[in-house]
C-alpha cells in the first residue's frame, strides 16, 4: 500500500496550480475520513456520510488550501507570510509557515477567537495582533499590508492557490464513494469553501468527461439530459487557472456523457451572521460559532453565483440549533466537531423537519473543523459529574444510580 503523503504528492497534483519542478510544504493533508452515519441516516431518511476535515493535521479544512498557497510562497522566495483569521487559518498558515521555515503574521478580532486556535497560532510560532473589531476589519489591513509591503497574503480570498487546494475534498468524495452525491450540506462563513467545494465537483465532473471522450474518440453520445442541480454558499473568485479547465470541461461534458451528476450543496449561516441569507451586510455579527462568525464576506458575487448555478440554497440556523447538532453527532457517531462545523448538520436536519430531503437522497455533510479547536463550547451547559470515595463500591453504587 502506498502511504498517502499530501495532496501536492497526490495524482490530484494535476489539479493544482504549481510548476512541476516545485516542492511540496506538506504535513500530509487530505485523505481525511468520509463516515457513515447511521443515526441521521435513520433521522432524515437520506443516506448520511460525514466528511471530517478535522482530521487534517491543524484540525480543520483550511489545510487543503494552505499547502498549496505556502508551497508558491516558500518557491516565490516569501520571507513573512500574513492573514485575517477567526482562528482556523491562522493555526493553519502558522503551521504550514513554520514548515516552511517562513515567518508568519495573523490577524484576529479582539476576545473573538477560540482558545485551542490561538494556542495553535502561537506555538506554532506566528505573530499573532489582536484588532480592535472584526473579522472584516482583520481582513482590510491584511490586505492592505500585503498590497503595500513585501509580504504575502494567504487568506482564500482571490487566492486561487488556496482555493484550488480546497476543491480537493469534492475529489476525495467522489472517489469515496464512486459518484457525487445528491446534496452536500457544509458551514458557511466567509464563504470561500462552499465555492470551492462546488467549482471541485464542476471541475472533477469535466476532466472526467474528457477523460471519457479522449478514450472513446468515436463514440457520439447524445447531450448531457439534465442540468446540473445546484450548490448553495458562498464562492470564491472564478477566474482562475483551474476555473478556467472547469470551463472548459463543459465543452467536453456537452459532447460526452457525464460520468457523475452534480449535487445541490446546502449551506448554512449562524443566523446571527448571516448576511448571504438576509441579503446584506452584518454590521456586528453574532453567534458562539466563531468560525463563522462574517458579517462581509469577501466572496459575496461568486457565492450567489454558485447557488444560482447549483439551484441550491443558503439558509441560517440559529446557535442553539447549531449545538443541539453539535452533541447529537458526539453522542450518536463518536465525532467531536468544533460548533461551526455542525451548522451543516444543524442546517440538514432543519430541511428534514420541513419536508425538504427526498427519501433515499445521498448527503455528505462538511464537518469542517475538530472539537478540540473551541474546548470551552463543549462545558457551555457546565460540567455534569459525579463525586464518590475512593472505593469500588461507592463507585459502583454511583453508575448502578445513573
Amino acid at each position: 500500500m502506498t502511504p498517502w503523503r499530501g495532496l501536492i504528492n497526490s495524482s490530484y497534483r494535476r489539479f493544482l496550480p504549481l510548476a512541476a519542478e516545485t516542492a511540496a510544504v506538506t504535513l500530509h493533508e487530505g485523505n481525511t475520513p468520509l463516515l457513515h452515519s447511521a443515526y441521521l441516516s435513520q433521522v432524515t431518511g437520506g443516506n448520511v456520510w460525514l466528511k471530517v476535515e478535522g482530521a487534517n493535521p491543524t484540525g480543520s479544512f483550511k489545510d487543503r488550501g494552505m499547502t498549496v498557497a505556502i508551497t508558491q510562497a516558500a518557491a516565490d522566495g516569501a520571507e513573512l507570510v500574513i492573514c485575517a483569521s477567526t482562528g482556523n487559518t491562522s493555526a493553519s498558515a502558522a503551521a504550514y509557515a513554520a514548515r516552511a521555515g517562513i515567518a508568519a503574521a495573523v490577524l484576529i478580532p479582539e476576545s473573538g477567537v477560540a482558545k485551542g486556535k490561538l494556542g495553535q497560532a502561537v506555538r506554532y510560532g506566528a505573530r499573532v495582533v489582536e484588532v480592535t473589531g472584526t473579522f472584516d476589519d482583520c481582513l482590510r489591513i491584511a490586505r492592505d499590508l500585503a498590497a503595500n509591503h513585501p509580504v504575502a497574503l494567504v487568506n482564500s480570498v482571490g487566492n486561487e492557490l488556496r482555493l484550488s487546494g480546497q476543491r480537493t475534498v469534492a475529489y476525495e468524495i467522489v472517489d469515496t464513494l464512486g459518484a457525487a452525491p445528491d446534496i452536500h450540506c457544509l458551514p458557511v462563513g466567509n464563504g470561500g469553501n462552499i465555492t470551492a467545494t462546488w467549482q471541485g465537483y464542476r471541475t472533477y465532473a469535466a476532466s472526467s468527461a474528457r477523460d471519457l471522450s479522449a478514450a472513446a474518440p468515436t463514440f457520439s453520445p447524445a447531450p448531457a439530459s439534465s442540468p446540473a442541480p445546484t450548490a448553495a454558499s458562498a464562492g470564491a473568485e472564478a477566474a482562475s487557472a483551474i476555473a478556467e479547465a472547469a470551463s472548459a470541461g463543459a465543452e467536453a461534458a456537452s459532447a460526452a456523457p457525464l460520468p457523475q451528476a452534480l449535487p445541490r450543496i446546502w449551506g448554512f449561516q449562524a443566523a446571527g451572521a448571516a448576511p448571504f441569507v438576509s441579503g446584506e451586510a452584518v454590521a456586528r455579527p453574532q453567534t458562539e460559532a466563531s468560525a463563522i462568525r462574517v458579517g462581509r464576506p469577501a466572496t459575496w458575487a461568486p457565492a450567489l453565483a454558485a447557488r444560482d448555478e447549483s439551484g441550491g440554497l443558503i439558509g441560517a440556523v440559529t446557535d442553539e440549533e447549531i449545538f443541539e447538532a453539535y452533541g447529537l453527532i458526539a453522542r450518536h457517531d463518536g465525532v467531536f466537531a468544533e460548533p461551526a462545523s455542525a451548522a451543516g448538520v444543524a442546517g440538514l436536519l432543519k430541511q428534514h423537519r420541513a419536508g425538504a430531503v427526498p427519501p433515499g437522497a445521498r448527503i455528505v455533510v462538511t464537518l469542517s473543523g475538530n472539537g478540540l479547536k473551541d474546548p470551552d463550547a463543549s462545558l457551555r451547559d457546565g460540567l455534569d459529574t459525579a463525586h464518590t470515595g475512593p472505593t469500588t463500591k461507592e463507585v459502583a453504587v454511583v453508575l448502578l444510580a445513573r
